[in-house]
């Protein structure tokens, strides 16, 4: 049986921080931690046109996590924090890959911002900044390192992400302004903060459709590893 070949969402830029041309880019951390399980990494360009070539080559869907917000308009709502900032090319792609990779039933894992877009493509809308609606003493932005813990997050026993780690609790960093609010289509809440705020959901009757609001790909929690190799094992099944 071959490796699986999981298909993994990249950023987009146009400042000069990188090139002075506009810019795709990743943390290597991603594909490291899928190379460590047994997966083949492949970084998905945002080209509209492509997807259906993107989905007949993957084997699984990684969203990633970047420093810029849904547009509330997909679900239903408009800004009402100063504190949004968009990238319409990439929410643009994300949302169409996504969708059809779940109307196929692929191997979906949405991690952070990953994970807001996928409950956004089923219907769930977001919190669009934590501190205007949540009184909390956890700083879900993290002033420490981001290959730190930042607090821990409580595992639902009898969900997915329960079987995967085998743990009631794990320790994990937070790199987020935004949280899940509604939940999406057939989704479940797996895990939470202390403070209430979802952490992880997961899809009832799909294959394997997971959303995590922390970052495992710095495997942090020696449990981090368990979600990719989770995805990878599931997107055998595919082949």
């Amino acid at each position: 049986m071959k490796n699986p070949i999981i298909g993994i969402t990249i950023d987009e830029g146009s400042n000069d921080t990188y090139s002075k041309f506009p810019w795709y880019a990743i943390r290597k951390n991603y594909s490291e931690s899928i190379d460590k399980v047994g997966g083949i990494s492949i970084f998905l360009p945002q080209n509209l046109e492509k997807i259906p070539y993107y989905l007949e080559i993957i084997d699984a869907l990684i969203i990633t996590g970047g420093d810029f917000d849904i547009d509330p308009k997909f679900y239903g709502q408009k800004i009402n924090s100063s504190e949004i900032k968009l990238k319409n090319e990439r929410t643009v792609f994300e949302y169409e890959i996504t969708k059809k990779a779940i109307k196929i039933n692929l191997p979906v894992l949405g991690i952070c911002g990953g994970q807001q877009l996928l409950n956004v493509v089923l219907g769930g809308s977001l919190i669009q900044h934590i501190p205007d609606t949540v009184k909390t003493t956890i700083n879900h932005e993290q002033k420490n390192p981001r290959n730190e813990a930042s607090h821990k997050v409580i595992i639902k026993k009898e969900t997915k992400l329960h079987e995967i780690t085998k743990v009631d609790s794990m320790f994990v960093n937070s790199a987020h302004h935004q949280a899940v609010d509604k939940l999406g289509e057939g989704l479940i809440i797996n895990s939470h903060s202390e403070d209430g705020i979802i952490e992880g959901f997961e899809h009832q009757s799909l294959n394997f459709c997971l959303g995590i609001q922390w970052h495992p790909e710095f495997l942090i929690d020696n449990k981090d590893i368990e979600i990719f190799r989770a995805l990878v094992e599931n997107s055998r099944k595919k082949n």
